[in-house]
């Protein structure tokens, strides 16, 4: 079962950020494909199954951004 989920995240603001945040959020356990997008300042998020939005939460604050939550 595939799930899709779409992020608004805070602080993206070019192709070098959209890389790292999809970079940390491709290492979830789970994940399939992450398209991370600067100008709308959105990440939509593809896995195998559902997941926390804690752990989405922290892959991108690790990776430096704010998430701000599911849109």
């Amino acid at each position: 079962m595939s799930t899709t989920a779409v992020f608004s995240v805070e602080g993206m603001s070019c192709g070098h950020c959209e890389r790292t945040v999809t970079a940390g959020l491709t290492a979830l356990d789970g994940v399939t494909n992450v398209t991370a997008d600067a100008k709308s300042g959105q990440v939509t998020i593809e896995s195998t199954g559902p997941l926390l939005d804690d752990q989405i939460r922290s892959a991108v604050t690790d990776a430096g951004f704010a998430l701000v939550g599911r849109v």
